[in-house]
């Protein structure tokens, strides 16, 4: 009896190592199961070339705009153009009223004709004949004082012989005086009207002539108001009255933008503002445009913006078949700096810790994913440079490095699973 009691004891013995034999095996097998490779995208770092880029959004604005406000009130005659029409500098764009303009021109036209007539009579007949005069007098003049000169030199000679009484040499002094004062009235009168008289006589008719020239010319000036004409070329974007309407001074009867060009207005913060400059390379791109629009960073405002502290660029390009619209909202992309020969890995191969430390995941020689520490620069789209860490031509984890541990096995995503157990040289053609 106590020999069966210990055969079975034995027996159970036997039963229950076998079945802890059985656990540790399964367990095993489970094990090398986790060992299984993981598929992953495998990329190799490569040098390219990398631009650093400033991104913001922006409002398109046209590059010139001109709302035309008449200087006249007055009904709107007609309208040469309308919304949408495409205008040249200088084109008539619209009439208005201008009967009273027209006659008023025409009054101050005949006023500045007789001025002109009469300052070419002053100047050319008046005058001249008066200055003649006046020298003609004055050679008289002076020929009665000499020939007085000489009577009374004369009789005073006979007066001291005796041979004429006294009495004629005080009738030739008082002639002789009255030719002396004659002959210096003549005198002063040529001389006040060669210094004088000739300067305000013409100063007079020219004043009275430019006076006139001033009244037409402001007479035609408003004439000439009431033609509206536009400033710029461009296109016709806001028309709000229509013919026969009043038309008033101070308000745009007419705006016209040049669309040719578009200008892109956006804030970006100081910090990417000391990145850019005026010449910079740009596009800009809009939700509805098909490509982004090639263009130039035009200004770099030299100031802070008070309200945002943000830093004002504009960014202008051309608007082929004026595509873009004013007022619509853009997306422009600056280019801030060009490296070439940079290291270069995808952005979604940078693993991130929650204390800021970047690293990726190197695929080994040994068919393992090795974490690796690097030092990021600048960011192109979905590219990333590497500063350190990584050298050209290794290979790491592009896809698939998310939350894989380290040393962990990997395999190559592109190799097919029946690439795998096809033999070499062999054809999947039956």
């Amino acid at each position: 009896m106590k020999n069966e009691r210990l055969k079975l004891s034995r027996t159970i013995l036997v039963t229950a190592l076998s079945a802890l034999f059985a656990i540790l095996a399964g367990c095993s097998g489970n094990a090398k199961e986790t060992e299984t490779a993981v598929p992953v995208q495998i990329v190799q770092v490569e040098k390219t070339t990398l631009q650093q880029k400033v991104t913001a959004d922006a409002v398109l604005f046209p590059i010139a705009q001109s709302a035309i406000v008449p200087k006249i009130s007055a009904p709107v005659q007609k309208f040469l153009v309308n919304r949408g029409s495409h205008v040249r500098q200088g084109q008539l764009l619209a009439v208005l009223e201008n009967r009273d303009l027209a006659a008023a021109a025409q009054e101050n036209k005949g006023a500045y004709d007789q001025a002109e007539a009469t300052y070419t009579a002053t100047t050319a007949a008046d005058l001249p004949q008066e200055i003649q005069k006046a020298q003609l007098d004055s050679q008289a003049a002076k020929q009665a004082l000499d020939a007085q000169q000489k009577i009374f030199d004369s009789r005073q000679e006979l007066v001291r012989q005796g041979a004429l009484p006294r009495k004629e040499l005080d009738q030739s002094a008082v002639d002789l005086t009255n030719a002396r004062n004659q002959y210096e009235l003549a005198k002063r009168h040529q001389d006040s009207l060669n210094a004088i008289g000739a300067q305000q006589t013409l100063k007079s008719a020219k004043g009275q002539l430019e006076s006139a020239q001033g009244k037409f010319q402001g007479a035609t000036a408003q004439l000439g108001y009431s033609e509206i004409k536009s400033p710029i070329s461009g296109v016709i974007t806001d028309r709000p009255l229509y013919p026969g309407e009043m038309a008033s001074a101070g308000t745009p009867l007419l705006t016209v933008m040049d669309i040719s060009r578009i200008v892109a207005r956006t804030h970006i913060p100081q910090t990417e503002a000391v990145l850019l400059k005026v010449g910079d390379n740009a596009s800009i791109a809009t939700s509805g445009s098909e490509q982004p629009i090639h263009a130039k960073v035009s200004l770099v405002s030299p100031a802070l913006d008070p309200n945002s502290t943000t830093v004002e660029v504009w960014v202008k390009g051309k608007n082929p078949h004026e595509q873009l619209r004013p007022g619509t909202s853009a997306q422009v992309s600056m280019v801030a700096r060009t490296l070439p020969d940079a290291l270069v890995i995808p952005a979604q191969a940078l693993l991130t810790a929650p204390d800021g430390t970047t690293s990726v995941m190197v695929a080994g020689t040994d068919g393992k994913a090795h974490l690796r520490p690097v030092k990021i620069g600048i960011r192109d789209g979905d590219k990333l440079q590497v500063v350190e860490g990584l050298q050209a031509g290794e290979k790491i984890v592009g896809t698939g490095a998310y939350g894989l541990p380290d040393n962990s096995p990997i395999t190559s995503a592109d190799t097919k699973p029946e690439d795998k157990n096809q033999p070499e040289g062999s054809s999947q053609k039956e």
